[in-house]
C-alpha cells in the first residue's frame, strides 16, 4: 500500500508532503516507511518494522489519519482504499 499526501500551497513556499508505504520485508515481517518534507527540498525517511500485518496496517491507517487531521490532502493512492 502507498499513499501520497500534500498540503495545499501557501504563499511562495513549496507545499509539504508525506508519503506512507507499507510492504512486506524479506524476513516475513512488515515495513512502514514514512517520507516527509517539502516538495523540491529536503526530506526525512523513517522506517518502522512490524511482525504482524494487522499491526502494520493499523499503524499505516493511524499515520494517514493523523496527517489528514493536520490538513494534508490525498493526492495519490496505490493498493489501498481511500479514506
Amino acid at each position: 500500500m502507498r499513499v501520497f499526501l500534500q498540503q495545499p500551497p501557501s504563499g511562495n513556499e513549496s507545499p509539504r508532503y508525506v508519503q506512507l508505504s507499507l510492504a512486506p520485508d524479506l524476513f516475513g515481517g512488515w515495513e512502514l516507511l514514512r517520507e516527509s518534507g517539502q516538495v523540491g527540498g529536503r526530506s526525512q525517511l523513517r522506517r518502522e518494522q512490524y511482525l504482524q500485518q494487522e499491526d502494520a496496517s493499523t499503524a499505516f491507517e493511524k499515520a494517514r489519519d493523523a496527517q489528514l487531521k493536520r490538513g494534508f490532502q490525498v493526492m495519490f493512492t496505490s493498493g489501498a482504499a481511500q479514506p
